[in-house]
């Protein structure tokens, strides 16, 4: 096996295994729990919106949030579960709590191919309710360090042919602690009516 192969081989190892630590942490800090544990602390952020906007963790503070990292040009699970997100949108939607008690914040982590326009675009294919969904984008570096310590999620790679991220959503009680991590490949338990219904859980508990 030359040079060039055996790090090729190395490198796809190495992602399994960031992928691997990902769900297995999603797996073991959620399911088979009557209460959601405080799993640590969201750290702030200041991230640019599709209309050129700041915003910041303290702007959402006061409301569950569930948090997901994405990138627009993904060819698998960030269009899939973004879709399961957007049917989660249109349950709290219709009980008045979108917007109002729950939050999304889906976060792009390749700003250098998701522009604003490409962002939005993006969104609006899964008709997302901007007066409740924040789609953002900011310093790749920073969004990285976000992703790791404040949601376990580990992304590896630099551009569309080579990213890999652990494909987890992130749910975030109003005081900006972390409740769970659920893995959104998991969809036989992680199903739009389980995210609406615990979400609503958690903004309730005050």
């Amino acid at each position: 096996m030359n040079t060039l192969k055996r790090y090729k081989w190395t490198w796809m190892l190495l992602l399994l295994a960031l992928i691997m630590a990902g769900y297995l942490a999603a797996n073991s800090l959620t399911f088979g729990k009557k209460e959601l544990p405080v799993i640590g602390e969201v750290q702030n952020f200041s991230l640019e919106n599709v209309n050129g906007e700041q915003v910041t963790l303290a702007d959402t503070q006061g409301k569950v949030r569930l948090v997901y990292f994405f990138f627009t040009e993904c060819p698998d699970v960030c269009p899939i579960t973004t879709f399961m997100l957007s049917k989660t949108q249109n349950l709290l939607l219709k009980d008045g709590s979108f917007g109002k008690d729950v939050e999304f914040v889906s976060i792009s982590f390749d700003p250098e191919n998701d522009t604003r326009e490409a962002i939005k675009e993006f969104a609006d294919r899964f008709h997302a309710d901007y007066n409740g969904w924040y789609f953002l984008r900011g310093d790749q570096e920073e969004i990285r360090n976000l992703a790791a310590k404040s949601f376990k999620v580990l992304i590896a790679g630099n551009n569309k042919d080579n990213f890999a991220h652990a494909n987890l959503i992130g749910l975030v009680d109003r005081d900006n602690r972390l409740r769970a991590l659920y893995d959104a490949g998991d969809t036989e338990n992680v199903t739009p009516e389980f995210l609406a219904d615990t979400a609503k859980t958690l903004a309730a508990d005050k």
